[in-house]
């Protein structure tokens, strides 16, 4: 059998739960029919303070700023991350949850043709791209290039007085 005094409880918990429903929905429609903006914003917000704080197991997401410094030497990036970022440029396997450079400027140092007369190009740093599409390049060595994120996770290797790229991929 069930006790009165539960049905009772009960009763009641659900009636006020109603009624502070209710109370709820007409006070989000009063804010509803505010004509200006930021009293309207201002209404919402009070409704949302005097309700009680529902405690959740999720935490808030946290964002992180990155602060960018431009350098002028050969690359736009961090000024902690720089050389590791430069290093890692391009590694597509060894490549790290988010890389923060997009550019990379580059001196050649050798310039080979494989036997499909694509070109491997070597530089100072001692990265080695090899060119993936068909497209005629001419390079010598010591010239200043770029090498830049392009879509899908490929990359095209230009000059600036150039307006032309090739894709290229790394091999080393």
């Amino acid at each position: 059998m069930i006790k009165p005094q539960l049905l009772l409880i009960t009763t009641a918990s659900i009636l006020l739960s109603t009624f502070a429903h209710a109370s709820v929905e007409s006070q989000l429609s009063k804010c509803a029919t505010v004509q200006d903006k930021l009293d309207r914003l201002i209404c919402y917000d009070n409704i949302a303070n005097s309700l009680p704080a529902q405690s959740s197991n999720n935490p808030a997401p946290t964002t992180e700023t990155v602060a960018v410094a431009s350098s002028t030497a050969i690359v736009t990036t961090t000024a902690n991350t720089q050389k590791s970022a430069v290093e890692e440029f391009g590694n597509l396997e060894k490549s790290k949850e988010e890389q923060t450079v997009d550019t990379i400027y580059l001196t050649v140092s050798k310039i080979k043709k494989d036997a499909y007369g694509a070109l491997k190009i070597e530089f100072k740093n001692g990265q080695v791209w090899k060119q993936t599409d068909s497209r005629r390049f001419k390079l010598k060595p010591e010239q200043q290039i770029f090498i830049k994120k392009a879509a899908l996770g490929s990359f095209t290797l230009g000059m600036e007085d150039r307006n032309t790229t090739i894709r290229v991929k790394r091999l080393k």
